[in-house]
């Protein structure tokens, strides 16, 4: 869990780079969602859990673009 908390951090510097209202709004998420079922003891639901964060973290990897506008018409 802890692993995967990590990556997913790491993941969001990298996507989110230079976009300081991207890396914090990402932050609070990814803190909140971890907070919200650290109490979880069911096995099946934190298998479930850890699935759903996985898959996040490749969508942020493979999915998102950010762009910069270089000119007042140009991305």
């Amino acid at each position: 869990v802890l692993k995967l908390f990590k990556l997913l951090h790491r993941t969001r510097q990298e996507v989110f780079k230079n976009d300081s209202k991207a890396l914090e709004a990402a932050r609070q998420k990814i803190n909140e969602e971890f907070r919200n079922n650290r109490d979880e003891t069911s096995e099946e639901k934190i298998i479930e859990l850890l699935k759903i964060a996985s898959d996040v973290e490749v969508i942020l990897r493979t999915s998102v673009i950010q762009a910069i506008h270089t000119d007042s018409d140009k991305i």
